[in-house]
């Protein structure tokens, strides 16, 4: 198990935990990192793509999850646990 973070470009993976340090966004419901990224889609199981990592300090980083793209900011992507590899072509992440 690994953070997405750790993850190089064009890797896949599996999401096997997300880790809740507790700090808020500030929003009024006081949701945190973890909260948001469940919401995202980036739940125990879902199959992911790190689609580019941007230049200077690969900050941030643009992952696909499912049939959605997201940039991700280094914190938020090590807060993501992950099984590098995938199971043949992930669904979603293919050319169609």
């Amino acid at each position: 198990m690994v953070s997405l973070s750790s993850l190089s470009q064009g890797e896949h993976g599996t999401v096997l935990a997300v880790i809740d340090d507790g700090q808020s966004l500030g929003d009024e419901q006081a949701s945190t990192i973890a909260r948001r990224l469940l919401e995202l889609g980036f739940v125990p199981g879902a199959e992911l793509e790190v689609v580019a990592r941007m230049w200077p300090g690969d900050d941030p980083l643009a992952v696909r999850v499912g049939g959605s793209m997201f940039a991700l900011r280094r914190r938020e992507a090590q807060a993501i646990r992950v099984r590098r590899g995938s199971v043949a072509a992930s669904p979603g992440t293919g050319a169609r």
